[in-house]
């Protein structure tokens, strides 16, 4: 596989450097190391796995052995699996459990609370169902291109106890009701083995089935929404804008770099009366970047280079991208005392 671009190398560095002493497993998600991490974690039931997506630490397991199984594609660059794009993905689930996300919206069940079923991931919300998504669909496509290491049909996940039909259970039913979006991430590990792709080339592909399963998970629970304040909903909103950016930009989502953003995300649901730069109870980097957010999809509908057409125009090329980690690594300086910038490197 060939190596870093040295924009990449250099942030990687940085944030090691800020690092420095730090256990990557202080970075890891909310109950990563009790997760299941292989498939005999699992019961077994007529010669299949069978999973619980609606249960935190068996979706979070999900992600464990997908990281896991596709390690050895990354072990060129950093050791210890921190260079594995993939890791974006657990971290995000991890920061929805953290800060009520995957619970229920509307408190009609304990399911998602410390008084309830703590663990439990409710159907009713909206970003559990968008990360259903972002998890079922990338894992199974995982196991249909055989890197997980067992076969297609060897795999079964159940089913939310309502709105069955919005959701894909193996990689049949998947492929047959979301075959654009199986195709991608099927493109994205197919290229993941070949020993020419770059880091660039795999983010790429990342990034186009990532954003592609947004889209049409968008579609599907946009209803969704209602269950929260206006502040969190138009923060659901505003973060698919942003992730578009982000996909453009191909930011890279490595466990250190994915970590150190998501300082930057909402600690706790938005409630109404929540209006940044201004809530007390958030740090000036929470504050700041639901601010540049709730920009975005004013940007979005404008027609100068910083909306979205112009701005996946202007990422076009690498010089663009380097400046915009760049500035990624300006905004860290600010906001995090213990980042440090190493010139020359």
């Amino acid at each position: 596989m060939a190596f870093l671009p040295p924009w990449t190398g250099v942030l990687v560095y940085f944030f090691c450097v800020s690092l420095a002493g730090s256990d990557f497993s202080d970075l890891y998600p909310p109950l990563w190391l009790k997760s299941p991490g292989q498939f005999s974690d699992y019961r077994v039931e007529n010669g299949k796995y069978i999973i619980d997506p609606w249960v935190y630490s068996e979706r979070m397991g999900m992600y464990k052995i997908l990281v896991n199984k596709t390690a050895s594609y990354f072990e060129n660059f950093v050791p210890d699996n921190e260079q594995n794009i993939l890791w974006g993905l657990p971290l995000q689930n991890g920061w929805q459990f953290r800060t009520g996300r995957l619970a229920d919206p509307r408190r009609r069940k304990d399911c998602g609370y410390e008084s309830g079923d703590l663990l439990c991931i409710s159907v009713d919300s909206w970003w559990a169902d968008m990360n259903y998504f972002l998890c079922a669909l990338p894992f199974l496509a995982a196991v249909d291109s055989g890197i997980m290491g067992i076969s297609s049909d060897e795999v079964m996940l159940l089913p939310p106890p309502k709105d069955q039909t919005n959701f894909c259970l193996n990689v049949s039913s998947c492929q047959s009701s979301f075959p654009e979006i199986m195709s991608k991430w099927n493109a994205f590990y197919q290229h993941l083995q070949y020993p020419s792709s770059s880091f660039e080339d795999l983010l790429k592909y990342l990034w186009a089935a990532h954003a592609s399963t947004l889209e049409n998970a968008g579609k599907i629970f946009e209803d969704r929404l209602e269950y929260y304040s206006k502040p969190e909903a138009d923060f659901g909103k505003n973060w698919c804008v942003a992730v578009e950016y982000l996909a453009a930009s191909l930011f890279p989502t490595t466990l250190i770099i994915t970590h150190e953003f998501q300082r930057g995300l909402p600690p706790r649901m938005l409630v109404n009366g929540d209006r940044a730069p201004f809530i007390s109870d958030f740090t000036d980097f929470q504050n700041t970047v639901l601010l540049v957010l709730s920009f975005l999809p004013r940007l979005d509908n404008s027609s100068g280079l910083l909306s979205l057409t112009g701005w996946k125009f202007l990422m076009k090329t690498q010089e663009a991208r380097k400046e915009v980690l760049e500035l990624f690594e300006i905004i860290l300086e600010i906001f995090n005392p213990k980042f440090r910038y190493i010139p020359n490197v």
